[in-house]
């Protein structure tokens, strides 16, 4: 039988199992989705034991489905990063796990740069202090449930929790670790310096592995409960946006070239090969599951402004009616802007309390109007995040994905406001696809990760669009960016 790796990504709505053969190719696929609960304004959490439910019934659709064709040879992990999943002595959860979008650590992250300067956390992990990584939730545990904190001996990210529920083995990988805020990226190990100054225990944090290490392997309850073979290697794998990018090819030895994501969030994804930090911690600085580093630009509110447009203000219009009507009307949106803050700002403001809006609007404007706005708007917030990179890294080409990505409108705004050339790929498979290609490295199919990217990069299509305008465009969004700032939360 053919043999092929299983990739599994723990998204925020749902979980994703592929399995791919050693050339890249998908043969089967499987899904399952789970709750997210909102116990409060503010607050995003998750029960682990709905991804560990999510999990068995995924593995057991894609295992019926490989049976008698294809032999799995390996498990990678990969998902959502910074989420907090609290453990006991005995390995149980203690209470839901607060994920990347939770916001309640502020006062947390306050009590972090109190105790680290900001400029040294910056150089020692890439990154200041923000409200949705790992390393808060612990300080806000410890304020906020103390009688919680007190029983915490472990504390896991989402994927690395399914890894250990399927080995009985703790384990995390450094792409994944360097979205805590305590791994020290120079050594890709936890920072004792940082931890001792928060009165931490290193402890309380898993092993780091390479990212195409074996963790563990799957265990004989669940080679039963899913169909697939005992001591089937489970390898540490990626979070999901250095995932996404294994699985476009992107690494330290394709220079110049990064990638876009404009799904519900805008990411722009940049490798690196040493760790070189934005001094201000503007833009986040991560290890890459390669072996190297990345740069990652975040904006909140992409193609979730554009849902929430549909959803609220257009509700059964079809996205392609709005985009013609977009279409047809000029650059600039004849002078309305749209500031996508919707949901706060991640890159480059790092403030959960900016608001979005619509400025200039009037009596000429229609729903044409609103909805190229928006598309204008969410690309010139791209390019915000794009300036803080440039003076970093050397940026030739975006690889483009996500949902946004299918409209041809979008794309050809975005390509103006980035002025850079956009390329395309066939695949959607996203961060699954990287932990495929990462099991096959573990599995031995391939000896480095350089030699699996070689044989498993997509083909690419570069985008032919006519250069748009935007730089009066954007200079009027500046402009618009003082304005929002009087009417935060």
């Amino acid at each position: 039988m053919n043999p092929v790796s299983i990739g599994l990504d723990l998204g925020t709505s749902g979980l994703k199992v592929i399995a791919v053969t050693a050339q890249g190719e998908r043969v089967a696929e499987a899904s399952a989705n789970y709750p997210l609960l909102t116990p409060k304004p503010g607050w995003t959490e998750q029960n682990p034991q709905d991804w560990v439910e999510a999990t068995r019934k995924a593995l057991s659709e894609l295992a019926l489905a490989l049976r008698g064709r294809y032999e799995p040879v390996a498990l990678g992990l990969s998902g959502q990063m910074h989420g907090a999943t609290f453990l006991d002595a005995q390995g149980q959860v203690i209470r839901p796990a607060p994920l990347w979008n939770d916001q309640r650590t502020g006062e947390a992250c306050a009590e972090i740069e109190r105790a680290i300067p900001r400029g040294e956390l910056i150089q020692r992990t890439g990154n200041p202090a923000v409200t949705g990584f790992q390393l808060p939730k612990l300080v806000w545990l410890r304020r906020a449930e103390p009688e919680h904190f007190a029983r915490v001996a472990q504390v896991l990210l989402p994927k690395d929790y399914l890894g250990f529920a399927l080995t009985g083995h703790m384990a995390t990988e450094p792409s994944d670790a360097s979205g805590v805020g305590a791994l020290n990226l120079a050594a890709r190990a936890w920072d004792h310096d940082i931890l001792s100054a928060l009165d931490l225990r290193a402890g309380m944090f898993p092993e780091v592995l390479p990212s195409h290490a074996v963790s563990g392997r799957l265990s004989p309850e669940w080679a039963k409960a899913t169909g697939l073979p005992e001591g089937l290697p489970v390898v540490a794998g990626a979070g999901d946006n250095a995932g996404a990018a294994i699985g476009l090819g992107l690494s330290q030895t394709r220079p110049g070239l990064g990638s876009l994501s404009l799904g519900t969030s805008g990411v722009l994804f940049v490798p690196l090969e040493t760790p070189t930090p934005e001094p201000e911690g503007r833009i986040h600085l991560f290890c890459h599951a390669d072996g190297g580093y990345h740069l990652l630009g975040v904006t909140l509110a992409a193609a979730g402004s554009l849902q929430w447009y549909r959803d609220k203000l257009a509700p059964g219009v079809p996205f392609d009616e709005l985009m013609g009507e977009a279409e047809a009307v000029s650059v600039g949106s004849d002078g309305l802007v749209f500031m996508p803050y919707l949901a706060g700002e991640r890159s480059p403001y790092l403030d959960p309390d900016l608001r979005g809006s619509w400025l200039g609007l009037s009596l000429a404007h229609g729903r044409g109007h609103l909805t190229r706005s928006l598309l204008e708007g969410v690309a010139l917030s791209l390019r915000d995040v794009l300036e803080v990179m440039r003076p970093l890294v050397r940026l030739e080409r975006l690889l483009a994905i996500g949902g946004g990505a299918r409209s041809e409108l979008w794309l050809s705004i975005v390509a103006s406001a980035l002025r850079l050339p956009l390329a395309r790929t066939e695949i959607e498979e996203g961060p699954a696809r990287g932990a495929a290609v990462l099991g096959l490295v573990g599995a031995g199919v391939y000896a480095s990760v350089a030699e699996a990217l070689e044989a498993t990069a997509p083909q690419q299509t570069e985008l032919q669009h006519h250069r748009l305008e935007m730089e009066t465009v954007y200079a009027r969004y500046k402009q618009g960016f003082a304005a929002v700032t009087l009417f935060k939360d």
